[in-house]
């Protein structure tokens, strides 16, 4: 039986890299030691359980029978030992650490602020870093573990894999000046909006998905003219007659002083604007989605 030290679990860090990269050399980059260094560490782990691990009679290494029956157990003691840590953290109240916050590009959502300020102040010692992206980029590095948490659009429903709040479900909304042909109804339909140029958000936000989602269920290829990240760009584009801006009501709200709102009734799919984080993610990251969660003053799921 392997003995519980750190080296041990360093070694099947270590395994577990070399399985999930099917390579030692990119092994060592992710855990950030020397090829040979974490050669030497998984030829000690084969020589304690007795059994080849890896074949490496091809390009790529491959797991064995032997390695194949142990990847999970491996996985499974690391999380438990990540888990050992936490609860210890977790009870002492002494978060320690960092934490990587994802925000769509554009964000101006008060509540999300104040959640981190509360979460900055509780816990001092978390290092917290911001990062803007892309929605469908900040789901992949949450998904990959780049971020812990992250302030995401989404369409239809959030990632079934990760765990969720819901901050904003809506429709779609098209903006356009006035004097425009669409600005004397008080509702569009998806065909309407696509017979002009369009201004909207790029590929991987979650009102583009829903957009893209809706036209394609329509069969709708749409003159897309401008594409800009912000709300604010795509309602001073529409207002200069550029192309019917498309965003979401709340969104648009801002700007109906200025600008024609029309929901587009057609559209079912709704936009949502989630917070997101890894169901078996950081103490530091779930304190923050509850916190998060008491910003915007959404209950606790019944139990």
């Amino acid at each position: 039986m392997l003995e519980s030290t750190l080296m041990d679990l360093r070694q099947l860090e270590y395994f577990v890299a070399v399985a999930e990269e099917a390579n030692f050399t990119r092994a060592a980059e992710r855990v950030h030691i020397s090829q040979s260094g974490v050669s030497a560490q998984i030829k000690q782990l084969e020589r304690e359980l007795g059994a080849e691990l890896f074949d490496r009679s091809a390009r790529t290494a491959r797991l064995t029978a032997a390695g194949e029956a142990a990847l999970e157990h491996a996985r499974a003691a690391l999380a438990a030992a990540q888990a050992f840590g936490e609860a210890v953290g977790e009870t002492s109240q002494l978060l320690r650490g960092r934490l990587t916050v994802g925000m769509v590009v554009g964000c101006a959502i008060t509540p999300f602020f104040d959640a981190l300020a509360s979460f900055h102040e509780a816990h001092p010692a978390v290092e917290i870093t911001v990062r803007e992206g892309g929605s469908e980029q900040l789901i992949d590095e949450l998904r990959r573990g780049g971020v812990d948490l992250a302030l995401v659009g989404c369409a239809h429903r959030p990632p079934e894999d990760l765990a969720s709040l819901v901050i904003v479900s809506e429709g779609l909304v098209a903006v356009v000046r006035s004097g425009h042909e669409l600005a004397c109804r008080q509702t569009t339909t998806l065909a309407q909006v696509a017979r002009h140029p369009i201004v909207c958000m790029p590929t991987g936000t979650g009102l583009r998905a829903v957009l893209d989602q809706a036209c394609a269920a329509r069969n709708l290829r749409p003159t897309i003219v401008i594409q800009a990240a912000a709300a604010e760009s795509i309602a001073d584009l529409a207002a200069r007659g550029l192309g019917v801006g498309i965003l979401s009501s709340s969104l648009a709200a801002a700007h109906e002083a200025r600008l024609r709102v029309l929901p587009i009734r057609d559209v079912a799919i709704p936009a949502l604007l989630a917070v997101l984080w890894r169901r078996s993610g950081s103490v530091a990251a779930r304190e923050l989605a509850q916190r998060c969660r008491a910003a915007f003053h959404i209950a606790p799921p019944a139990a």
